[in-house]
């Protein structure tokens, strides 16, 4: 089998080289660019290198654009010999189904793809939410699709759509979609409708008991009634009509109700219609088994939902769900196509992106995973730099800040360092076989990529402060011997306080992508408040005075 190259066109873009079944290499464009959402993988496609004599490329975008796929093309067929080159851009939905169903451990499942923008249909729809029922080796039935719809033309295409998939409920009512909704709260504080998760960690603070009009139609289909458009951040948003001059730059402190109040109406308004999805799905095809993408499958207030309403189903929460995970998408789609390969590989960590780089010359102290044990112990703020990073948002620990949960103010402090928005909350590291001592994870046993927010257990929130969000809610990440440096550092810890919990954050400033290189690291470490950055692999740490 050749080499193929997966290339994501497009926001939060990506290159991936996958060989025989597995990932060679991964990284997202903003890794090496430090352009933030970065379009075009340029650089991390000339990152690697192959000794490969035939490759095949598999593009992919949300949309179809002239002349971009083919500039690729030309691109790549100079430097290595193409054999092949296919572009899935019509086919955007089907390109993160690919990426979940066979990182889920699943022999068939129901994959949900809930997207902001998916490829365009008769010049005038854009997908919004599919449902599939995938199996092996390369079998994805579309049951469900909801377009959004642009122009008032769009009903003849949707019809005849229909009648060419008689078996796949479509739906084409409004301008807008779920994530749409969604994205009039992130409009509303003048972000940039793909930071979505600002929303998410702002809506803990609404008030729950207020009535608040239906943002939707029916169940699944908002209701254009409420909603515009506006130009943010250089981009085409949704906004609420009926809030639209209250839009503010920065949520202020002490009146943040009103943003709150919205942010939490377009939670649970919108994970109730992905609910009502997820009900309708498993009960018409007895299916148990579901795969949750596209960009809100990473909302982990959402995935809390949908456990505690459907204890019975088995779920896959896609940690590349955005479209950062598209070119592996596309890689296997190309792979199962040609070569009908009935493996299941079951994602068993994101420790794939990247470079790997000498580190051997850093000068610093040598440390045990006890010494960085006792300097969290003692109120410091340790950053890891360790092997190649996580692939995806999430950092996990090889590219993370680290800092004592036990301190109630250690919200305020990490955020001093990060200089990011004052309400937003920070995740939970914490021994697997510790977790449910401090958070409510019912039938669930793990929750290695951090995709599920659960509530805190009393003891939790007396334990642990440091991680428990405003609504006694924290995203957790569970650890155990499959991630040494982690579970060595959380053992220790846990030896010195009694508790094996640590908060977790991501190793970057606010705006700044993960970092990927020992620079990148320095530059962090020097222009912000954070005390250490620690080099497990060579048993150095750095401080702050030493390079100020």
């Amino acid at each position: 089998m050749s080499e193929i190259f997966g290339i994501s066109f497009n926001h939060d873009s990506s290159f991936c080289a996958f060989k025989n079944g597995k990932i060679k290499f991964f990284s997202k464009e903003e890794r090496f660019s430090k352009q933030k959402r970065d379009t075009n993988p340029i650089y991390a496609m000339f990152a690697y290198e192959t000794d490969s004599k035939n490759i095949e490329v598999a593009f992919s975008s949300p949309t179809l654009r002239n002349g971009v796929a083919e500039s690729y093309f030309n691109v790549v067929k100079k430097k290595h010999n193409v054999v092949s080159f296919t572009e899935y851009s019509d086919q955007h939905h089907l390109i993160h189904a690919n990426l979940a169903f066979y990182n889920s451990g699943f022999n068939e499942a129901l994959v949900f793809v809930i997207d902001r923008n998916g490829s365009v249909y008769f010049d005038s729809c854009r997908e919004s939410e599919t449902v599939f029922i995938a199996s092996y080796p390369n079998n994805f039935k579309t049951i469900y699709k909801n377009f959004w719809v642009e122009k008032n033309s769009a009903h003849e295409g949707i019809d005849n759509y229909r009648k060419e998939n008689p078996d796949c409920d479509v739906n084409g009512r409004s301008m807008f979609s779920i994530i749409k909704v969604y994205e009039s709260a992130t409009s509303l504080i003048k972000q940039h409708p793909l930071e979505n998760g600002k929303v998410m960690g702002l809506s803990a603070y609404g008030n729950k008991n207020l009535p608040y009009h239906n943002l939707f139609i029916d169940k699944i289909t908002p209701n254009d009634y409420y909603f515009g458009h506006a130009q943010i951040k250089d981009m085409r948003a949704s906004i609420s009509k009926d809030l639209h001059d209250l839009a503010v730059d920065e949520v202020p402190k002490d009146r943040y109700q009103v943003y709150a109040d919205y942010a939490w109406q377009v939670q649970k308004q919108t994970q109730e219609a992905v609910a009502e999805l997820i009900n309708r799905y498993t009960q018409k095809t007895g299916i148990k088994n579901v795969c949750i993408t596209g960009g809100y499958g990473l909302n982990v207030v959402a995935n809390y939902h949908y456990i505690t309403q459907f204890p019975d189903i088995n779920f896959f929460f896609e940690p590349l769900a955005d479209d950062s995970g598209n070119s592996i998408g596309a890689a296997m789609k190309m792979y199962r196509d040609k070569t009908f390969d009935m493996t299941i590989n079951k994602l068993e960590h994101t420790f794939f992106s990247g470079l790997s780089y000498d580190i051997r010359g850093i000068q610093g102290d040598k440390v045990t995973v006890a010494d960085v044990a006792y300097l969290l112990a003692s109120g410091k703020s340790v950053a890891v730099y360790n092997g190649l990073s996580e692939a995806g948002p999430r950092a996990l620990g090889n590219r993370s800040i680290l800092f004592d949960p036990r301190d109630p103010d250690a919200k305020y402090k990490v955020n001093q360092i990060k200089k990011r928005e004052w309400y937003r909350p920070f995740a939970g590291m914490v021994l697997e076989d510790d977790a449910k001592l401090y958070f409510n994870m019912g039938k669930v046993d793990k929750s290695e990529f951090m995709t599920i927010s659960f509530p805190v257990t009393e003891k939790g929130k007396s334990l642990v402060p440091g991680v428990v969000h405003v609504d006694d809610t924290c995203r957790i990440q569970t650890i155990n011997n499959n991630n040494p440096v982690m579970f060595d550092l959380l053992s220790e810890f846990k030896n010195i306080t009694g508790l094996g919990v640590l908060l977790n954050t991501s190793f970057n400033l606010a705006g700044k992508p993960l970092v990927e290189t020992p620079s990148d690291a320095f530059d962090t470490l020097k222009n912000s408040t954070l005390d250490y950055v620690w080099f497990p692999e060579t048993s150095k740490i750095v401080s702050r005075n030493s390079i100020i």
